[in-house]
């Protein structure tokens, strides 16, 4: 279930309705969004160019890159994202700023006392909050980031988005998308419209068939890596083609050798539609200006770093899978070098924890485990276990503070905070560092 408490009165007094009316759990379908959005005027239909985003990874880094480089292009968009790290405010983007208190409060207000008997799930809420707030601010383009699945994901009633993209496939949310790969993969390309080209990430043969089948019964074109783009790097830059051409761009600023396969992606979303005209030079700019809070952040000095030596870094992680954990781990590897790594995890109860801890514990010197707050999480007592299971030192800690002051001191550590996107907003909260 999403999550949220906001210090502004009139935002809380409608969070708490929302809390109090909707069924309290994660539901997918669309039959109560479709209702909602026509108490309101179906918002959805009067949206600038929407660029439609799924994928179990990468998908918010994705957009990340697809923001910035229209916004390097001198045009403007709506983002919309979830879940939020700190602030509420933070899944709903207006035309490059994040939707202020008052606009917040009066817009869950109005689609609540419109839809309140409906029974719509918190994201439902929000999705037709955040497409009332697009319909009604000029913008160039609106970027939607997938919350579940894609198929039944509330986000899923656009008609016709100018692109759809699936980023990184892997296993999660399975009680909701299915066990397997496969299914998963079927769920996504859900997204899938008549005539709109769906771009694409080079999966397994078998995976790509699934993408190709559904996009088939659809007649959505796939512009799949491998066939209709490719990418790749050297000499610290990217080298895309498709058939407009070659592009070489810095390497993302965005930490992790995953990224510039993320970078890529919104490039190829972005060269193969046409609603909207991004010249070379901004897909450029936007490796170097893309900012994604909690994906291999590094934190700037701040209440959280004090309780460290001089010369230690906290580095801040949101993932919570598998996939995840190999590429986090891949990243957290390149920048450690001969430092000790300590590790601060914190996951919530469906997420594969031994998954998690098997891809660092070849790396990590220690493991401290702390509850995620407000959540259903694994305990810290249940983590610790898991770790000496496969032979990582590993305590428990209250809190992050807690954690950090536990850490040992000697050679200047490198401290890697992970495991859940709720976690790091404890994080980047206590450490005064909020997303802007």
């Amino acid at each position: 279930m999403d999550f949220a408490t906001s210090t502004d009165p009139a935002v809380q007094r409608q969070l708490d309705r929302l809390a109090a009316l909707s069924p309290g759990a994660d539901i997918l379908g669309l039959e109560r969004i479709t209702r909602l959005l026509e108490r309101i005027g179906n918002p959805q239909l009067r949206l600038p160019p929407v660029l439609h985003v799924a994928g179990t990874n990468g998908k918010g880094s994705t957009c990340a890159f697809l923001r910035a480089a229209i916004e390097a292009a001198g045009r403007t968009t709506h983002v919309y994202s979830s879940p939020h790290l700190v602030r509420f405010n933070e899944r709903i983007r207006l035309a490059g700023k994040l939707i202020d208190d008052a606009t917040l409060a009066t817009l869950l207000a109005e689609v609540l006392d419109a839809g309140g008997d409906i029974g719509a799930s918190f994201f439902e809420v929000t999705t037709a909050a955040a497409f009332l707030a697009f319909a009604r601010t000029p913008a160039d383009a609106c970027i939607v980031e997938v919350g579940l699945g894609g198929r039944l994901d509330a986000t899923n009633v656009i008609p016709g988005p100018a692109v759809t993209a699936i980023a990184q496939l892997g296993i999660d949310h399975q009680s909701f998308l299915g066990d397997t790969l496969a299914q998963i993969a079927a769920e996504k390309a859900g997204i899938a419209k008549s005539g709109v080209p769906l771009v694409t990430m080079a999966y397994p043969a078998d995976i790509a068939d699934v993408v190709d089948r559904y996009a088939g019964t659809v007649a959505a074109p796939v512009i799949a890596e491998g066939q209709a783009w490719s990418y790749e790097t050297r000499d610290d830059a990217l080298y895309y083609r498709d058939a407009e051409g070659a592009l070489v761009t810095p390497l993302p600023a965005l930490a992790g050798a995953h990224q510039p396969a993320n970078l890529a992606l919104a490039i190829a979303a972005l060269r193969h539609q046409r609603a909207l005209a991004v010249p070379d030079a901004a897909l450029s700019a936007a490796a170097r200006t893309a900012r994604w809070p909690a994906r291999m952040q590094r934190l700037w000095p701040g209440p959280l770093t004090a309780l460290l030596p001089a010369g230690a870094e906290i580095w801040l992680d949101g993932g919570h899978n598998a996939n995840a954990a190999e590429a986090v781990s891949r990243a957290a590897a390149q920048i450690v070098g001969d430092r000790p790594l300590h590790l601060v995890l914190g996951m919530l109860e469906n997420k594969d924890a031994d998954a998690m801890i098997a891809r660092f514990a070849p790396i990590a010197r220690s493991l401290t485990a702390v509850p995620v707050p407000g959540h259903p999480h694994h305990s810290p007592g249940d983590l610790v276990a898991r770790a000496r299971r496969v032979g990582l030192a590993s305590s428990e800690a209250p809190d992050i503070p807690a954690a950090l002051l536990a850490i040992p001191r000697e050679g200047a550590p490198l401290v890697l905070i992970l495991g859940s996107l709720y976690l790091a907003g404890t994080a980047l909260a206590a450490n005064d560092e909020l997303p802007d």
